[in-house]
């Protein structure tokens, strides 16, 4: 499962502190006046998933570009994104991955006019028109 690297690091600053993830937030120092033990507790888990598998390095990287270049909103639908398909079942991944690649193939002017007008749409339009087609975003 691909997982945001960013996000992953500012999940565990929250799980790190329970219970206080709002103070916590707001009462933590930046990166340069953090103790050496909570930088730890922050970058271990990312060593250890890069020293464990090296065939994924370079999405591990991709994926932390992409996030730093993104704007706060972006980051916010890529969490929803990442938290609508960890609540998914195997079936209704492989149904939105197979979505996902048929949209793929579609030659770029179809794509342009289909992501107009899925932006066009207002929430309720969107959903109901997930629903007619059986995704499984569209049935939760």
């Amino acid at each position: 499962m691909n997982r945001l690297i960013p996000f992953a690091l500012v999940s565990l600053l929250f799980v790190a502190a329970p219970g206080r993830a709002q103070s916590a937030a707001t009462s933590l120092p930046d990166w340069d006046h953090l103790s050496p033990s909570q930088r730890e507790l922050l970058i271990s888990p990312i060593r250890d998933r890069w020293n464990a598998s090296p065939e994924a390095r370079e999405r591990m990287l991709g994926h932390a570009g992409r996030w730093k270049s993104m704007t706060p909103q972006q980051r916010m639908q890529a969490r929803r994104g990442v938290e609508r398909w960890q609540g998914m079942s195997p079936e209704e991944r492989t149904q939105a991955h197979d979505a996902f690649q048929r949209f793929r193939q579609l030659p770029p002017d179809q794509r342009k006019a289909l992501r107009e007008k899925v932006r066009a749409m207002t929430p309720e339009q969107r959903r109901e028109w997930l629903r007619s087609l059986g995704t499984p975003a569209g049935r939760g």
